[in-house]
């Protein structure tokens, strides 16, 4: 096994999402470590926003007691392993984007074990919605460097845009989602 000092994001999501699985907690990796996947690093990010696929998340003590059982100590809110700089966090689930669902979780192999990730469709949702309800121009950036570097279906999103009330926003910043 690889040593978690030498794990990249993706590989430490993969590891930390095994163990949870095996403690019988279904994870999706989401947020802003997505974006860092998926942008080849262009944005780094350095917490793991692993987010329960279940309608009701898992009791914090089980979370706690399964990351003690791979070195992760709670810090607050997040979770640090003495080997990494990038923590962990658990914000409450299921998956969303806005007022929808995630549509589409991808499983990838990683060295470590299967990370269960949203789609880079579903991610440039997830930065629009800060984007559009707190005008977070940071989150559009992340944004288009994901659109910059991924396949999204870009009808899903003008679609999920016009469920948001959004319609017009997006339409203004249409043209800086598909330029690659």
């Amino acid at each position: 096994m690889k040593k978690v000092a030498d794990m990249n994001r993706a590989e430490l999501s993969a590891f930390v999402q095994e163990e949870l699985r095996a403690k019988g907690m279904d994870m999706v990796l989401s947020g802003g470590a997505c974006v860092s996947i998926y942008s080849q690093d262009k944005y780094v990010s350095m917490d793991l926003d692993q987010i329960s696929t279940e309608l009701i998340s898992p009791k914090r003590r089980l979370i706690r007691e399964a990351m003690e059982i791979i070195s992760f100590a709670e810090e607050g809110r997040y979770f640090k392993h003495p080997d990494t700089d990038i923590l962990v966090e658990f914000p409450q689930g299921p998956p969303a984007v806005g007022e929808e669902p995630v549509k589409e979780i991808i499983e990838r192999q990683e060295s470590t074990g299967i990370l269960k990730i949203i789609s880079p469709t579903d991610c440039v949702k997830d930065r629009l919605t800060w984007f559009y309800h707190d005008n977070d121009l940071q989150c559009l950036e992340q944004a288009t460097l994901v659109t910059q570097e991924n396949d999204i279906d870009l009808k899903e999103i003008e679609r999920w845009s016009a469920v948001e009330g959004k319609s017009e926003q997006f339409e203004q910043i249409k043209e800086r989602l598909i330029q690659r």
